[in-house]
């Protein structure tokens, strides 16, 4: 009997606990209810229903879990705080890993000029249109063509297309097609997310013939292969790693007098020479020296937006871009205004981070740490290297200096409640002996302030 009167009490409390929840559930404001309140209604202008919506049932599940109050009130502020930042699944983060040009964090950042001529261009504009003769534009692109001719004026003729990859399909399918593409075995690189070069110059219709070895290939490994069935030579620079020891390779110049069009695949996109990257190729080197087009990122060293740069003799470039394959590798307005900027306006974020002189970098690691000791936030001031990254400038290394702080605080400052919310950005930093390093080199310094307030809210929510 005991038994029994045990059973039927515990059916009992059950019972009593699901007409307590049910109480509880029927308090849960209904959605039309919260989307009433003024908050939400703006917030379906700025981000679209869906995401509000979302938003108010993940706050009704937290009233359903007993983490907050059912009540109206509070349910609605769970739901405004539930909203997220932008109507994107992207969200910002503060590059702190030292790593200038982050292929994972989106390679270049975008200087101010050209974020201001995105919004332009986001609009209805004359990407096409001459507002002068009312007609349409002679050229699409033209003041972004105009800015790179600017920058390489040994260049008679320019284009973009996509991405660097794109400008070598696109050479490629316009030159090598049913031809042989002439090619050192030391520069059929992988770049990256395991796509390969030859694959992707194969795919074009057009063969490769190897020439040369791994670490050695001769201006005469390249003529002995030079055939009616030629299409191009192509010289690649493998800017994702270096070969040392018993090495050699043939010059541009050398590679320009075959007597076939000689295509330079420099990568990173450097257009000019630059002092901390002696043995980076640039454009402009290439084409003096007599390459006949050169292809190019615009996302890492130039510091614009994602596109392929071709640059090089006007009959080829002109081949290239009338091609129909050049339709659908084409890039939108958002490029062109982007990249237009970054040519024409104040050096970009990468550049900046580039030339930073190393006191300075500490001077404002040194403040930081300075900021964070009122909110009892242990910090030091530790001196560090910093790379180029994205594929560019293998092997150097530039002096640095970085916040170390607390390992835990990795992960709140990468998805913490107030990155969640965008109160503050992500950041993202790299792990060392222990410790968690905020390198400043990568940082730019007009996000000093938004750095240290994102590890205050971290530092706070532990």
């Amino acid at each position: 009997m005991a038994q029994v009167g045990g059973g039927l009490a515990a059916e009992y409390c059950r019972h009593v606990d699901d007409l307590a929840m049910g109480a509880v559930r029927r308090k849960i404001p209904r959605t039309d209810l919260l989307l009433a309140d003024v908050r939400l209604r703006a917030a379906e202008d700025r981000l679209g229903r869906p995401a509000v919506k979302a938003a108010i049932a993940r706050a009704q599940e937290r009233a359903r879990n007993g983490e907050i109050s059912p009540e109206h009130a509070a349910v609605a502020d769970a739901a405004v705080a539930e909203l997220p930042a932008i109507a994107a699944s992207l969200a910002p983060v503060l590059n702190a890993t030292g790593v200038i040009v982050h292929t994972n964090l989106g390679r270049a950042p975008l200087s101010r000029a050209a974020i201001d001529a995105l919004t332009i261009a986001a609009g209805t504009c004359d990407v096409e249109f001459d507002l002068q003769t009312g007609a349409r534009a002679a050229q699409r692109g033209r003041g972004a063509i105009a800015a790179l001719r600017n920058a390489v004026p040994r260049a008679a003729a320019a284009g973009v297309v996509n991405n660097n990859a794109a400008a070598l399909v696109l050479a490629a399918t316009a030159l090598g097609c049913g031809k042989e593409i002439i090619i050192s075995r030391g520069e059929l690189i992988e770049i990256g997310d395991r796509f390969r070069l030859p694959d992707l110059l194969t795919s074009t219709g057009a063969r490769l013939r190897e020439v040369g070895t791994t670490n050695r290939t001769t201006v005469a490994d390249y003529a002995e292969a030079v055939t009616e069935h030629a299409g191009f030579v192509l010289k690649v620079h493998p800017s994702n790693y270096r070969v040392e020891g018993f090495t050699s390779s043939a010059t541009i110049g050398e590679l320009a007098a075959l007597g076939v069009p000689l295509v330079h695949d420099i990568g990173s996109g450097l257009l000019a020479p630059h002092p901390l990257l002696p043995d980076e190729p640039d454009a402009a080197t290439s084409l003096a020296r007599g390459a006949n087009l050169v292809t190019a990122s615009g996302d890492k060293l130039l510091g614009g937006p994602q596109a392929g740069l071709l640059l090089g003799d006007e009959p080829l470039v002109r081949r290239l871009l009338r091609h129909p394959l050049a339709r659908a590798l084409r890039v939108d307005k958002l490029t062109l205004a982007a990249l237009e900027a970054t040519l024409g306006g104040p050096l970009p974020p990468v550049a900046r981070s580039l030339a930073a002189g190393h006191r300075v970098i500490i001077d404002r690691t040194e403040r930081a740490v300075a900021s964070l000791a009122p909110h009892g936030i242990p910090a030091s001031v530790v001196s560090t290297t910093a790379a180029v990254g994205g594929g560019g400038a293998p092997g150097v290394t530039l002096p640095s200096a970085a916040i170390a702080l607390d390992e835990a605080l990795a992960v709140p400052l990468r998805r913490g409640h107030a990155v969640r919310r965008g109160d503050v950005p992500a950041v993202v930093g790299r792990m060392e002996r222990g410790k968690l390093l905020l390198d400043l080199r990568s940082i730019d310094p007009s996000d000093d302030e938004a750095l240290v307030a994102a590890i205050v809210a971290a530092a706070s929510a532990r």
